[in-house]
């Protein structure tokens, strides 16, 4: 598992921590944030979840994901909010390097604009299959969930993801 700019880990944590198998879970966490960072480390071992490990990195390189991947799941949650349109469709492109065959992309973005009506052909083109996309009522968010249909790409260090724009 990898989570992109992950904050406290509270997406992954707050399951792994109640689940049975939640020790079981392997992956990387990955914030810039040292207060959130730190957060998550200390929830990780409260609950034992030693699988788990921090990086206080840059999420948009692929550095901050050396030795974590390939991943079966890769979470890009609160990521394409706040990037540039390129910077969105490039992440697209490079995320079969940081998944195993298979893998489940879980990612969200609000619900309009330009960047929202082409994520799914961006998705489709790195090859990677949407399984899911909902959005709320409010249209206030959306939540969309991916698979990577063949083999992942070799992995490649020191390549840029995405720069936050605000």
């Amino acid at each position: 598992m990898i989570s992109m700019c992950a904050g406290q880990g509270r997406d992954i944590l707050t399951v792994a921590k109640r689940h049975r198998r939640g020790a079981d879970v392997r992956g990387r966490l990955v914030e810039l944030d040292p207060e959130n960072a730190s957060r998550a480390e200390a929830d990780i071992a409260a609950h034992h979840l030693e699988g788990i490990d921090v990086r206080i990195a840059n999420a948009g390189t692929t550095d901050a994901y050396a030795g974590a991947v390939p991943a079966d799941l890769v979470l890009v949650c609160g990521v394409f909010g706040n990037v540039s349109d390129d910077d969105i469709e490039l992440t697209v492109t490079h995320l079969p390097m940081l998944c195993s065959s298979g893998a489940r992309v879980i990612w969200t973005r609000y619900p309009s604009g330009d960047a929202f009506a082409r994520l799914p052909a961006w998705f489709e083109a790195a090859g990677l299959e949407i399984d899911a996309l909902v959005t709320s009522e409010q249209e206030s968010f959306s939540v969309g969930l991916a698979r990577l249909e063949g083999p992942p790409s070799p992995f490649q260090p020191g390549e840029r993801l995405f720069t936050f724009v605000r």
